[in-house]
C-alpha cells in the first residue's frame, strides 16, 4: 500500500496528532504524516512532531502571505491530504481553491449543531441530551462540509464543560482515524 503523504495542522495540545501518528505506524493505515504545521509556536503538539522526527513548521498567520508559504511547503512535501486537528484558524476560500486536494476537519459536536467556538458551553446551555464529534470535509462554509463520520454519547446530569471535552476527545481519537480509513478505502 502506498501511503498518502499527509500534513496535520494544529494549534494546541495535539492529542489527535498523537493518535494519528500512532495509527500511521500500522502498515494498513492509509496515511503517512509527512509534515505538521502550527499557527502557535507554543503548541504542545509540536513536541509529538519532534519526538517522532516529523518535519514541522510554525507559521505566523499575521503575516500577509502566510497561506502562500503554507502552499509552498505542502507542494515541497507532496502532501495529498490535510487534517485540521484543533487548528484554530479559518481556511480561506483562496487557500481551498489553490490547494485543490482533500482537507478534513474534526469538530467537537454533532454537526450541523454548534458550529464554531465555545461548543461545550453552548451544548450545556441548550440542554442537549447527546453530543459527540464530527469529521467532515472542509469547504468555504465554517464547519459546513460533507460529513465523513460522527460518533456520539449521551450527556449525563453531572457533565460540565471539562467532562464533555474529555469524553469528546476520546471519541475524536477514534473517529479521525476511522474517517481517514473510510475516505481512502475505495481510492
Amino acid at each position: 500500500m502506498v501511503k498518502k503523504r499527509t500534513c496535520i495542522f494544529i494549534s494546541g495540545y495535539g492529542t489527535n496528532l498523537k493518535y494519528l501518528i500512532n495509527n500511521s505506524r500500522n502498515q494498513n493505515f492509509p496515511i503517512r504524516i509527512s509534515l505538521v504545521i502550527s499557527n502557535n509556536k507554543r503548541a504542545k503538539g509540536i513536541l509529538y512532531a519532534k519526538k517522532n522526527s516529523i518535519p514541522y513548521l510554525v507559521i505566523n498567520t499575521n503575516k500577509r502571505n502566510f497561506e502562500n508559504l503554507i502552499l509552498k511547503e505542502l507542494k515541497k512535501y507532496k502532501i495529498s491530504l490535510i487534517c485540521l486537528a484543533g487548528y484554530m484558524k479559518i481556511i480561506s476560500k483562496k487557500f481551498l481553491n489553490a490547494y485543490g486536494k482533500k482537507i478534513i476537519n474534526i469538530h467537537p459536536s454533532l454537526l450541523p449543531k454548534f458550529k464554531g467556538l465555545n461548543t461545550f458551553k453552548r451544548i450545556l446551555k441548550n440542554k442537549e441530551k447527546k453530543t459527540g464529534c464530527t469529521v467532515h470535509f472542509v469547504n468555504e462554509k465554517l464547519d459546513g462540509g460533507a460529513k465523513i463520520i460522527q460518533k456520539s454519547f449521551f450527556i449525563n446530569k453531572n457533565d460540565n464543560e471539562e467532562t464533555l471535552k474529555n469524553k469528546t476527545q476520546k471519541l475524536e481519537h477514534r473517529a479521525f482515524s476511522e474517517a481517514i480509513v473510510k475516505i481512502f478505502r475505495y481510492n
